[in-house]
């Protein structure tokens, strides 16, 4: 856990670099936004330097010189253009787009989520050892074990796609969750109940555990897409915006669309974690559905989800609307699991406190 808040803050030093930039809502597009396409990835300028070097490029002095002259050197292309501020542009840029791993933060953080979730890996077999089964029985084994499994994810879809600047939001959560585990959820080893002596125990809260990491990552990316929204409305009206380093990540339609990829995977493994429980029920209890407070609020998740994926296909639900659902949506996740299992007792009190 010291490792993870150690990468936090490095991952949050990333994101001050990337805002030290002091920029402006810049004169010309990335060449990496025009390859993707989406008109919302803008460049964003130092607006110090460009100054500096228009007016030196011009021999004058003064605001309106560099004003003057910024437009006809933005004329010139990204690329191709040869004024001081295409140069300016481009190597901005290559540090943006393309360097993000000459990040000396950056780099610091991967390394230590990577050994952090090594040892986190350890720490959670060898629970399993101590028990003799799978180490997810109850509150803070299932916090461990979740916790984990979020944090692989999220080091696997890094090489599927660069979410790194999602390293802020994924640490910070993950050490909450590990730390009001360690303080509040914390229970000694103890023998199952009969009722989770069955190999359903393996299968349904290890797919419900993968549902629920995939509607993390999907609840940050919907974050920084509401984020950028407003930052491009801020931006097309010309108006100073906050939160610089969202100039360095993806627009608001790409940010979108990622969310939705990865909504759709955690929808399919939380439609599993539904079935099997319904099956794991019949068999411990002799009946598919009992109407007990855990079952209808994984019910209620599902909907949620459904109604987001259904909406945004079926119905053109994009931008705002689509990520405030799935907001509402990983908002119920952690209210079943926080909420539902601690102070509802029923069938599927298994948290492990008295």
């Amino acid at each position: 856990m010291g490792l993870y808040v150690i990468a936090f803050i490095a991952f949050a030093l990333d994101l001050a670099r990337r805002s030290a930039r002091a920029t402006i809502p810049g004169a010309v597009k990335s060449a990496a936004s025009r390859r993707a396409a989406p008109a919302e990835d803008l460049v964003f300028v130092e607006a110090g330097a460009v100054q500096s070097e228009t007016v030196a490029a011009v021999g004058g002095s003064g605001q309106a010189t560099a004003t003057a002259v910024a437009p006809a050197a933005t004329a010139g292309g990204g690329r191709g253009g040869t004024g001081p501020v295409a140069r300016i542009t481009s190597r901005l840029e290559e540090d943006t787009h393309n360097g993000r791993a000459k990040s000396t933060s950056l780099r610091v953080a991967m390394a230590l989520t990577i050994v952090a979730w090594v040892l986190h890996l350890c720490a959670d077999v060898l629970r399993g050892l101590a028990a003799g089964r799978v180490p997810w029985a109850n509150m803070w084994e299932f916090s461990m074990t979740a916790t984990l499994i979020i944090v692989g994810i999220f080091l696997v879809a890094n090489l599927w796609s660069d979410l790194r600047y999602l390293g802020t939001f994924v640490l910070g959560f993950v050490c909450l969750v590990l730390m009001l585990a360690t303080t509040v959820y914390y229970v000694p080893v103890v023998p199952l109940p009969p009722a989770l002596q069955s190999y359903w125990l393996v299968i349904h809260i290890l797919v419900a555990m993968l549902g629920t990491a995939f509607f993390a990552l999907s609840f940050g990316l919907s974050v920084a897409q509401l984020l950028q929204v407003r930052r491009e409305h801020r931006v097309q009206q010309e108006l100073p915006t906050n939160l610089r380093f969202l100039g360095t990540l993806p627009g608001s339609v790409t940010l979108e669309n990622l969310a939705y990829r990865v909504t759709i995977v955690g929808f399919i493994c939380w439609t599993f974690t539904l079935i099997a429980g319904a099956i794991w029920a019949e068999k411990a209890w002799g009946a598919y559905w009992t109407w007990d407070t855990k079952e209808v609020w994984t019910f209620i998740v599902w909907v949620i989800y459904a109604g987001y994926i259904h909406a945004r296909a079926t119905r053109g639900w994009r931008g705002t609307r689509s990520s405030w659902l799935a907001i509402i949506g990983f908002s119920a996740v952690m209210f079943n699991f926080g909420i539902v299992n601690v102070f509802f007792h029923g069938l599927h009190s298994y948290s492990g406190l008295s």
